[in-house]
Parts: C-alpha cells; structure tokens; sequence
C-alpha cells in the first residue's frame, strides 16, 4: 500500500467513524431546511422524504469540489430510478461565482443557494466539499469530509446499501 493509499483509507475509516447524530441531534434525523433551487423553485428536504439522498456542499473556489462534481453527476444518472437523488447546496456568497463554475460544469441534478449559510451551519459544514447520505427514513448515515479521486467508488456502495434498506 502506498502512502496516498494509506492516507485515503486512514480519512475513510475517520469518516466513517464521525459521528453524524453530532450533527444532527441524538436522533440522527437530518436535519430539514428549504432552500432555493437554481431554477427558482423552493426545495425542502423534508418533502424528499423515501428517496437516498446525496447531500454535498460546495463552494466555486473549491478544487477538490470540481474534481468531485462530475462523479456527483455520473452517479446520480447510475441510481436515480432506484430512489437516489443528489442534492447540491452552494455556499458561495456570490452567486455568479457558482454560476461561472455550472457554466463550466454542468449537471443534471438540483443546486441549491446556501448564501447566508444557515443550512450549512446546522449540518456543521467545515470542509469543503462536505458530504452526507442520508437514508430513506431522513437519518444521516455517512458523513465525509473533503474528495479525494477515489471517494466515489464509497459513495456508490453506500448509496447500493441504503438503496437495499
């Protein structure tokens, strides 16, 4: 095993140890919000719930968020007629920052505006890209941190086991 190896399973097994009900209160509920959609429409989590949700916070500046947003793309097309959905929520103050990067990138599955950073703070978001899956029953299950080339690969299976609940 090499050291980015070494290095990406140390930050998996770190992931998967966090505790999410940190997060969210003792229940490990996610928390619900409703926020505004790129297309205009109000989107609340809440109304979402029976799907596997894929929740990723983002910013325009953020690196490893460019890298990750395609994977993002691919593996919402791979699972969506099995009850996926992937939802982006964008930190950016400004919002023609992120539209400049969608401009650049485009996807298929909801952004989400996040301007004042409220939803972020009750998901503690402290890194950028942040992700969390939450189950069919609206409980945050998996919590990672960052991206690595690699991480969708986890994201796939865990998706394929919260599908199967």
């Amino acid at each position: 095993m090499n050291i980015s190896e070494l290095v990406r399973a140390v930050c998996l097994v770190i992931g998967l140890l966090v505790s999410v009900s940190a997060m969210a209160g003792d229940s490990g509920t996610a928390p619900d919000f409703t926020l505004k959609s790129r297309s205009g429409d109000n989107l609340r989590l809440e109304d979402l719930r029976g799907e596997v949700i894929m929740l990723n916070f983002w910013a325009s500046w953020c690196g490893p968020c460019r890298q990750e947003m395609p994977h993002m793309d691919d593996i919402e097309k791979e699972f969506r007629d099995y009850g996926f959905r992937v939802l982006a929520v964008n930190v950016d103050q400004n919002r023609e920052d992120a539209e400049e990067f969608l401009a650049d990138m485009p996807v298929n599955f909801p952004i989400l505006w996040d301007h004042d950073s409220q939803v972020s703070e009750r998901y503690d978001v402290q890194a950028m890209p942040t992700t969390v899956m939450i189950d069919r029953n609206g409980q945050a299950r998996y919590l990672h941190h960052g991206y690595q080339p690699g991480y969708e690969d986890d994201y796939r299976a865990q998706i394929r086991e919260l599908i199967r609940e």
